[in-house]
């Protein structure tokens, strides 16, 4: 159904914009004419107010603050920015402001830095993507002193001073990669799960996935994969996988738990004779790439977009109307591969 703006409508109408708003909010004089004009067309075209603006409890203004790590760093937070400005552009017209902070995720002090910035001005709420375990317990706490909204996405934290995770199940997303994985691994031989450029012990992201990917093919009755856990930087990488694969392992699949993939897939490249299926997370250009030319089996689509989009319209709609937020959002776990991407790059 085509959703019709005001603009729409009055031109559809042949009157203003001012008399399409008097009419649908029912206040200021408008002409029996031009009254008659609307409401014959709102009824013709089953007209629908947006919900938010119908709904404004009172005419106080709100602050949201973003802070998640920089995109211009790593890209996979690009579509998180994206969704951030979506959500700046719905909710700018009822007294929201949303102001995003960005830090460098390989940085505690950074990260810590950027929060207390953002303490300092008390918002309503925040978003937090919690990349950094101990810290970012520390830093809620002092959001809860505040009474400030906090929720998170990304990385899921059981604290009882987060008010909402918008995100996927990880222990089921890694779960979801074995499954893929056994389906095209050899039986009997070595996998690889690679942990790139994040403190293992500080990320419960990645923790999750592993544990989800290991505990369904431990529980495997027809196979014995020998399960093999690297946690490496993107600077040790190439030597480090190189005499991984120069031994004699028969590593038959990596499982990476990073959106970094793409690293991987393409030191694999240099033994055209070894056929190692490859996993792992997000649909980046470089990741594309080695998609399409079946260098990485599959992809997990995370939604970064989404995740932010969705947590920030959460807050607005509590504010806005005293929407109740939920705990939990779980996101659907996409699995793309060569033949599919293009429905999901063409956003």
């Amino acid at each position: 159904m085509k959703k019709y703006t005001i603009k729409d409508i009055a031109k559809l109408a042949g009157v203003s914009k001012g008399t399409v708003d008097r009419v649908i909010h029912k206040r200021g004089k408008v002409s029996q004419t031009a009254l008659d004009k609307v409401t014959k067309l709102l009824e013709e075209i089953d007209y629908q107010p947006n919900l938010i603006a119908r709904s404004l409890k009172n005419s106080k203004n709100y602050h949201i603050c973003v802070i998640q790590p920089d995109p211009e760093i790593d890209p996979y937070w690009q579509p998180c920015t994206n969704g951030v400005d979506e959500a700046i552009n719905e909710y700018k017209s009822f007294g929201i402001t949303i102001d995003s902070y960005y830090f460098n995720h390989a940085e505690t002090h950074s990260f810590l830095e950027v929060n207390e910035e953002v303490l300092k001005q008390s918002p309503d709420a925040v978003l937090i993507t919690p990349v950094f375990h101990k810290e970012s317990i520390e830093v809620i706490k002092k959001y809860n002193a505040k009474n400030v909204i906090v929720s998170t996405i990304n990385d899921p934290l059981e604290l009882n001073g987060i008010t909402s995770y918008v995100g996927q199940d990880l222990i089921q997303s890694g779960r979801i990669a074995a499954s893929l994985m056994e389906m095209i691994a050899p039986k009997n031989q070595e996998i690889l799960i690679i942990h790139l450029d994040e403190v293992f012990n500080n990320s419960i992201h990645m923790q999750l996935k592993e544990k989800g990917f290991k505990n369904y093919l431990k529980n495997l009755s027809n196979s014995n994969y020998n399960l093999k856990t690297y946690s490496l930087q993107q600077s040790d990488l190439d030597e480090k996988l190189h005499d991984l694969l120069n031994n004699p392992n028969n590593v038959s699949g990596i499982f990476v738990t990073t959106s970094k993939v793409y690293s991987v897939a393409k030191i694999v490249q240099d033994f055209p004779d070894l056929d190692i299926k490859i996993i792992g997370y997000d649909l980046l250009d470089e990741n594309i790439k080695y998609l399409k030319n079946n260098a990485i089996a599959f992809l997990i689509n995370q939604n970064p977009k989404h995740q932010s989009y969705l947590c920030i319209t959460q807050l607005a709609e509590y504010f806005l109307f005293d929407k109740k937020i939920p705990k939990q959002k779980l996101l659907p776990i996409d699995i793309v591969n060569s033949e599919n991407f293009d429905g999901y790059t063409n956003d």
